[in-house]
């Protein structure tokens, strides 16, 4: 069913919802009284780089072998920290949860370590995870993976013991 009384409505709405958003994007421009206007230098213009694929960092797609691979490396990560690795299933709210990009070379070596997802709450955690990570290097060796970014997610505790998301016991409900 159908209700044509609406049909200029319907045309109207969209057009006029981008408009408010917009005009509101205007209004968070403006200068404050109190303060003196911005102006803004022209950006420079975009220069090719010498070696582009030196520039972009590629995350590896998630292929079995890629799976296999990650469960490698937290292996010999839980090998590294016997100790530190959080025993039995992780509580409920779990202090944070950092996602960790560790680039390595063909033979396992750690080059680099990023974060995509990092806690607000707890900056203190990723400078950690990025030293465990370092000093666990060289990480089994990817074979016909090569180089490559190994991706994780650690599941970090208060208590400063992890779990990866690759092996971990699962949440309690309460």
């Amino acid at each position: 069913m159908t209700f044509s009384c609406f049909e200029p409505l319907r045309r109207l709405l969209p057009p006029a919802l981008i408009g408010l958003a917009l005009g509101g994007c205007a209004l968070m421009d403006k200068p404050k009284p109190d303060e003196p206007a911005r102006t803004e230098a022209p950006a420079p213009a975009p220069t090719a780089p010498e070696n582009p694929v030196a520039t972009v960092r590629l995350i590896t797609a998630q292929t079995p072998a890629v799976r296999a691979y990650r469960k490698l490396g937290a292996e010999a990560i839980y090998k590294k920290y016997p100790k530190r690795i959080y025993r039995g299933r992780i509580p409920p709210l779990v202090y944070a949860v950092v996602v960790v990009e560790t680039d390595i070379d063909a033979q396992g070596n750690v080059t680099n370590v990023t974060f995509s997802r990092v806690p607000s709450h707890a900056p203190e955690v990723p400078p950690k995870i990025a030293e465990l990570v370092r000093a666990a290097s060289p990480l089994p060796n990817p074979g016909k993976l090569g180089a490559h970014t190994y991706v994780e997610t650690w599941l970090w505790d208060k208590s400063g013991n992890f779990q990866l998301d690759t092996l971990t016991k699962g949440q309690r409900s309460r």
